[in-house]
């Protein structure tokens, strides 16, 4: 499954639409999104895509940046 990046985007701007996801590469490092968001975003993610994203993969550096999360879900093959 391919997995459209703006579709992407738009779960995270609605956890905060006030972020610029193509600028910002420190997302968790910043605070910017928290534990709370983590969740949201990877229930959201698994409703959307149909991808599990399983407790290894939960790390800082697959979701500091839209790129990084981006990564990830190709890496699973999305």
């Amino acid at each position: 499954m391919d997995i459209d990046r703006e579709a992407l985007r738009e779960l995270l701007l609605d956890l905060h639409p006030e972020v610029d996801y193509d600028t910002h590469t420190r997302l968790i490092e910043e605070g910017i999104i928290d534990s709370f968001d983590l969740v949201c975003l990877i229930g959201d993610i698994k409703d959307r895509f149909g991808v599990v994203i399983h407790g290894e993969e939960i790390v800082p550096e697959n979701f500091n940046s839209l790129d990084a999360i981006w990564r990830l879900l190709v890496q699973k093959g999305c």
